[in-house]
């Protein structure tokens, strides 16, 4: 491995190669790459911010149960948020896993407390297994996919009760 492509700024990578995966990005589609180095990370993401809007939806009933939505049926507009509840949605399309390993427990479950920075699933989408934030903080009140369910760009994942 040579070090000519070093960065003397000490920035954490190389310009180049961020430039190239930005380019794997287009070429393949993709929403979003994480890249980690040591304790640096750099979160590359294209395409619009998902968004999400709150309707005047009575709050759901809890379920420690799997998703209540089996094969994630299409309706219109699919499962409404409320004013006390935000969903967090797939930022790609791929395979969903809850854990990071077949053996290992669940990154989260019904009942747990989640901030913005924590990881909530592992997407892996074209070989790539991304790691998912929560980008919300709460209390986790449903998981809405099945581990190892195909899973689309946009879909909810897990509802969480905001506050909490």
């Amino acid at each position: 491995m040579s070090s000519s492509g070093g960065s003397s700024s000490g920035e954490p990578f190389d310009i180049r190669k961020i430039r190239r995966f930005v380019e794997l990005m287009k070429e393949h589609d993709l929403a979003e790459i994480d890249l980690r180095q040591s304790d640096q990370r750099i979160r590359l993401r294209r395409g619009p911010d998902v968004v999400t809007v709150a309707g005047a939806v009575p709050p759901p009933q809890i379920s420690s149960a799997p998703a209540r939505e089996a094969g994630g049926g299409s309706s219109s507009s699919g499962p409404v948020e409320d004013a006390n509840s935000v969903f967090i949605r797939s930022p790609m399309v791929g395979t969903f896993y809850g854990a990071a390993s077949p053996d290992a427990p669940p990154f989260i479950k019904v009942g747990d407390q989640v901030g913005p920075e924590t990881t909530v699933c592992i997407i892996e989408a074209m070989k790539v297994f991304n790691e998912i934030p929560a980008e919300c903080s709460g209390k986790i009140v449903e998981v809405m996919v099945q581990n190892g369910a195909s899973i689309e760009f946009g879909q909810p994942l897990f509802r969480v009760q905001k506050g909490g």
